[in-house]
């Protein structure tokens, strides 16, 4: 069943989710936002000593965050019982979501491709420069005095740990690093805040996009979470994934329990050319996965496991014809680039009109009814986050700080330009395809500095704009917890519980700027505490190696551009413009653009083998028992990805934070 709307972009059927009433006051009290704070603060703090300290889990790397989950489960519960027992007590489900927004928010600023990775790379070419590398002599003198510390007490506290962070001459030195990575980050989400308040409309109501991710949360506060919490199909299910948790949560302590296996194990068992090019082969059956796929499309989750095999059989024929020869081919990096720039270009044509209109608002003109379809009618402003003028205004003042903040650095113009250009566009396809969509979107291999390098070669940057673009890496390393998909959701869940479009934006940039601080200061507290070269936290270093030994071998080796890569991502973009063109063509067509985009950026690795058990109990719920029989079938879904949920949290408190060891991770 193929799954297609009208929208030149828009596959997914209309949201079951209610729609936004313009009705309510919508306001949030000061107790709540205080609760809130109260939260992003847990949240930040036990993400860090669970993924950094402990290594327990990667609970932000996943589309769904695992733990602002857990913690709106717990106040949601707890919500039931004030409602039944002090009703004055209880808050609506206004509130819950306003709690889970701001959790969400600080998720997007503490997680991997956030500040996790900053502090895996910040001090990293200060305290691993050798003789041998010669990283002193290749870019010390590129590298900003404000971006980083370099005093050797610090770093020794930092790296070995048993330091006392508190130190009024350990604050000062950290001072500057902090205003300056944390100004650069917030005024990146706050240009992302813009241009979401400029999408908004076009995508939740003229498209009417499903939102898949934000089921979950939307279905345990409505009604304060009775129906929910009362569905016996969602409690299976939700014990079916807890008793896996717990049965390898134990068997991860004591080996003799015994072990069910459900995550990551490759099933490659070639040796011999050319099957041996298949590579790395993981099936898992994460219930969170194949909970979260059931809310595909049936076309983009037939599609992502569909173009991985795809992908695969891309090597061994590649072996088979001698074409391994050629460095990295298939060159599914580059591939992955011109897809994923492909689907920002497709999102905003598609958009195009709405976009003039917006512009017309903007600038003071009055814009022009269209001529039907959903958004017939003159465009209104009044009831967005922000004004359509105040957005541009701040998209224009966000890319005037990022112009001086890099030129300051070292940094040439054109280069910031197009390296946040780039940075911009990636992140309004992975935006689109994630509220339309709701899938995976871990697109490692592919950001502004490699796309400019394979490209333009290393010889046209200066040293100065390679050694800026690798410091930049820790924000462009994946994007696994993208702000501006999390904003967007947030505002469509702002719109389903009537909250005041307004208030709802100032809890978020509260949230934001709060998030800064405490993610900044706990992420060095707790290496300050057990050290960065600790055998669990050295896992973030990688981040740092990652950064910048490819800067060290472009200032020694300088690249021409990759004639061949620049090829493929062509072929990478114009696949995807067949693909999307084919789609609007003809209704049987079953592939979808984006599940291309994240086959080939390894997005599908661990998640493909879930997808097809899911699209395949889909695919026979509705053909079997059609609509209905798919909508009684949601509960046990949503309870898996719970049920998962809840069980990797448990461990996630009973390991790092209370007794203080490594315990079992859900995922990887």
């Amino acid at each position: 069943m193929n799954q297609k709307s009208s929208s030149s972009f828009n596959t997914s059927p209309k949201s079951p989710l209610p729609p936004f009433s313009k009705g309510g006051k919508g306001g949030i009290s000061t107790p709540v936002m205080l609760l809130g704070l109260a939260l992003v603060f847990i949240n930040c703090y036990w993400t860090t000593v669970v993924e950094i300290e402990w290594g327990s889990g990667d609970g932000s790397t996943l589309p769904l965050f695992v733990y602002p989950v857990f913690i709106i489960f717990v106040v949601a519960l707890l919500n039931m019982a004030l409602a039944k027992f002090v009703p004055k007590f209880a808050i609506s489900q206004k509130e819950l979501l306003v709690l889970y927004i701001m959790i969400v928010m600080s998720g997007t600023i503490v997680g991997e491709s956030m500040f996790e990775g900053l502090f895996g790379s910040i001090l990293h070419p200060i305290r691993y420069a050798t003789e041998e590398n010669e990283w002193r002599e290749l870019f010390y003198r590129y590298i900003p005095k404000w971006f980083t510390v370099t005093e050797k007490s610090v770093l020794d506290g930092y790296y070995l740990g048993d330091s006392n962070l508190y130190e009024v001459k350990q604050l000062k030195l950290w001072l500057t690093p902090f205003l300056s990575w944390g100004s650069l980050t917030f005024v990146l989400v706050a240009v992302m805040l813009c241009m979401n308040v400029l999408l908004r409309k076009r995508w939740a109501e003229e498209e009417k996009l499903a939102f898949p991710i934000i089921q979950l949360p939307v279905a345990m506060t409505r009604e304060s979470g009775r129906s929910f919490f009362k569905n016996k199909t969602m409690w299976i299910a939700f014990s079916i994934a807890l008793a896996i948790d717990i049965l390898n949560g134990l068997n991860y302590i004591y080996p003799a329990v015994p072990y069910l296996s459900v995550k990551l194990k490759n099933i490659n068992v070639f040796t011999e050319k050319p099957w041996n090019a298949i590579g790395w082969t993981p099936i898992s059956f994460y219930p969170f996965a194949i909970g979260l796929a059931f809310f595909l499309p049936l076309d983009l989750s037939f599609s992502c496991w569909f173009f991985y095999i795809f992908r695969k059989f891309e090597n061994i024929l590649g072996s088979i014809a001698g074409w391994r020869t050629l460095p990295r081919f298939p060159y599914f990096d580059e591939q992955g680039s011109g897809a994923w720039i492909g689907l920002c270009i497709i999102a905003l044509w598609a958009s195009r009109q709405h976009l003039k209109e917006v512009f017309r608002r903007a600038i003071g003109r009055e814009s022009i009814p269209s001529s039907g379809g959903a958004g017939v009618g003159i465009l209104e402003d009044s009831k967005e986050p922000m004004r359509y003028r105040t957005a541009v205004l701040g998209i224009i003042s966000g890319a005037l700080f990022l112009i001086l903040f890099c030129s300051k650095a070292g940094m040439s113009v054109w280069a910031i330009l197009l390296f946040f250009g780039i940075y911009f566009a990636l992140h309004i396809a992975i935006t689109r395809v994630r509220v339309e969509l709701g899938t995976p979107q871990e697109i490692y291999f592919v950001n502004p500095e490699r796309i400019m390098v394979r490209a333009l070669g290393t010889r046209i940057f200066s040293p100065g704009d390679l050694t800026i673009m690798s410091y930049f890496y820790w924000f462009n390393r994946g994007y696994t917890c993208p702000p501006m998909a999390n904003q967007m959701e947030g505002f469509r869940m702002g719109e389903i519980s009537r909250t005041h479009p307004k208030r709802l934006l100032l809890a978020m940039v509260i949230a934001i700027i709060f998030s800064i601080i405490v993610s900044f200061w706990v992420n060095l507290h707790v290496r300050y505490k057990g050290g960065a070269e600790a055998s669990v936290l050295n896992n973030k270093e990688f981040i740092g190696r990652e950064s910048f030994a490819p800067l060290a071998s472009w200032l020694l080796n300088p690249l021409k551009a990759d004639i061949p890569g620049v090829l493929f991502m062509g072929i990478g973009l114009l696949f995807t413009f067949f693909l999307m063109a084919m789609r609007m063509r003809f209704f049987w067509w079953p592939f979808h653009p984006a599940g291309y985009a994240l086959a080939v950026s390894y997005a599908m690795d661990y998640f493909w083998f879930a997808f097809l058990i899911s699209w395949a109990i889909k695919s026979i719920l509705l053909k079997r028992g059609g609509i209905a029989t798919h909508r009684k079938a949601i509960p046990f879904f949503l309870g898996l990805i719970l049920g998962d949920y809840v069980g990797g949290s448990i461990w996630a408190i009973i390991g790092p934070v209370i007794v203080g060891i490594q315990t079992y991770p859900i995922f990887m």
